[in-house]
């Protein structure tokens, strides 16, 4: 039963407005059986101008079939929900709960209220180590931490978002308009994060020197999509 409900809540959330779900995956390679499948997602909403709630699910499942002969539905052997309440901008936890819904053992759950350790911390830069050191090995679950890992970039992510326009929230000042000390803190979270944004790369310094950013390409594909040119980026931002 509780298998069943947890698929229903699962099948109601696909439904949510705006969010699409086409399979990214491509095709199974010929002559292949599926044999597992593991599904992390992670939606971030806003709850007011300096407060966003983080929502992570981690789901392994077993294809229909493979453990029960002639079972016509898919087995769920791990579905956990992790929710963390940030604030903005400064992305420091206030709230932090882990649900385990769907386990292999039955004092799994035990673990749950441990998580709330995760308040007061911030989620950017040092969140992973600090995760290890809080609940690595034995101190935790090896499916929760793997959660938290993916949840965190996503929580950056969030950033622009919580500022964008549409959203009625905050209007980010054009780069021109910075001083070096605002510039630099507008993309310290992203600094040596990856190979764009090394800090002796072109693209850093270009920030620094107050230069235009290219238009990111998801929205300038969009753009083309509508007919739309990309200086509308700029419109946005103002």
């Amino acid at each position: 039963m509780l298998i069943r409900s947890v698929r229903l809540t699962s099948s109601l959330s696909a439904t949510v407005r705006g969010v699409s779900t086409p399979d990214p995956f491509p095709p199974a390679p010929e002559g292949s059986a599926l044999i597992h499948t593991r599904r992390y997602e992670v939606r971030a909403y806003k709850l007011s101008d300096d407060r966003f709630l983080l929502r992570g699910v981690v789901v392994d499942e077993k294809p229909a079939g493979l453990y029960v002969a002639h079972d016509p539905e898919v087995l769920w052997v791990h579905h956990m929900v992790v929710d963390l309440e940030l604030t903005f901008p400064d992305l420091v936890i206030e709230k932090a709960s882990a649900t385990f819904h769907e386990r292999p053992h039955t004092h799994c759950t035990d673990i749950e209220p441990a998580y709330e350790k995760l308040v007061g911390l911030s989620i950017a830069r040092g969140f992973n180590s600090k995760v290890k050191e809080l609940f690595g090995g034995p101190r935790g679950c090896t499916h929760i931490g793997a959660l938290l890992s993916a949840m965190a970039p996503v929580a950056i992510q969030s950033i622009w978002s919580m500022r964008a326009k549409t959203n009625g929230g905050m209007k980010p000042m054009a780069r021109a308009d910075m001083t070096p000390e605002m510039r630099r803190r507008s993309y310290a979270m992203n600094l040596n994060t990856c190979h764009m944004w090394d800090e002796n790369g072109d693209m850093v310094h270009g920030i620094e020197a107050g230069e235009p950013m290219e238009v990111p390409l998801w929205i300038s594909k969009r753009y083309k999509k509508l007919g739309l040119d990309d200086s509308e980026w700029d419109k946005f931002k103002s």
